[in-house]
């Protein structure tokens, strides 16, 4: 039996307890503080943020709304007009440490009651430093994840990925990359509705897993003042993006969305140095030389080979 949408929302709800749970863990000290909230127009959600020992600003939000579909968003989509629902859980979480990376996800549902419907999501990285081994060693992880429903799509939703999380105005990508899949359904997919759900919630309850080595192997190591000035050089970048790209973004506001959970996703400090000058021969221009090839280089058994 494929999950109608209370089965969904219900399950989105369990998987943001389940998340929150393993990062209260993973950080030791903080305690996630929840503000639930009502939207007018019908619906609702939990944002809850967190700052701890090693988390220095983290969100993991829960939200179901309905209603009518605005105007702006049946003309972007290229929908018929009908009222819409839509579930999901976002994470972004931002660590003290200028060695731990930022990281990133979202698994949604939306439908329409003409009963269009569709999954979409994923998750990436952006390190303020690139670690080759621990970038390669994420990707692994999230093929593995891919893998278990469809293997076709590590390959196309990396590639999507690549192409999403990118700065046209910097030409560079924001990080490391991930996956990103958005409108999959049982007519793109050669899955059922039913296993599309599994493979989003699967992902989710990867998500401590994946972040989990990238904290372990660098919350113990120092850093100096110039490593944290690249932190929130990096950060910058890390807002440039979601304010002026981000499709998720858009659409929480368009659709008239709480936006103190919206903007949650941003640093609790940044900075724009004007005409920010990198050392050569330093980790700072290696990781800027990377994040400006276009493509994240991984090895071959990574790379990403289909278009979308």
């Amino acid at each position: 039996m494929d999950p109608n949408k209370t089965e969904i929302e219900n399950e989105m709800q369990s998987l943001q307890d389940r998340i929150c749970a393993g990062l209260e863990k993973l950080d030791g000290e903080g305690r996630f503080k929840e503000d639930p909230w009502k939207r007018k127009e019908g619906g609702g959600g939990r944002t809850r943020t967190i700052q701890g020992a090693i988390i220095e600003k983290g969100g993991v939000n829960f939200s179901a709304v309905h209603g009518k579909t605005p105007d702006k968003i049946l003309k972007a989509l290229k929908l018929k007009e009908s009222d819409f629902f839509a579930t999901g859980v976002s994470i972004v979480l931002h660590p003290f440490h200028p060695l731990i990376p930022i990281i990133h996800m979202n698994v949604r549902y939306f439908e329409m009651s003409n009963g269009v419907y569709w999954f979409g999501g994923g998750v990436d990285v952006t390190p303020h430093y690139i670690d080759m081994d621990a970038s390669v060693g994420f990707h692994e992880s999230v093929k593995k994840i891919c893998d278990a429903s469809d293997r076709s799509f590590y390959p196309r939703f990396k590639s999507w990925a690549d192409k999403y999380f990118y700065l046209p105005h910097r030409k560079e990508n924001r990080g490391i990359g991930g996956i990103f899949f958005d409108r999959l359904d049982h007519k793109t997919e050669n899955l059922t509705k039913s296993q599309l759900f599994d493979f989003v919630i699967h992902l989710g309850d990867q998500f401590v897993s994946l972040y989990t080595p990238f904290v372990l192997d660098n919350k113990d190591k120092s850093f100096s003042d110039r490593q944290k000035e690249w932190q929130f050089h990096r950060r910058g970048r890390y807002v440039e993006f979601n304010l002026v790209w981000d499709k998720g973004t858009k659409f929480g506001l368009d659709t008239g969305g709480r936006t103190e959970s919206i903007l949650m996703s941003l640093p609790p400090e940044a900075a724009w140095t004007y005409n920010f000058e990198i050392p050569p021969n330093s980790k700072e221009r290696e990781t800027q030389e990377l994040l400006s090839l276009g493509e994240f280089p991984l090895p071959e058994k990574l790379q990403g080979s289909h278009d979308q």
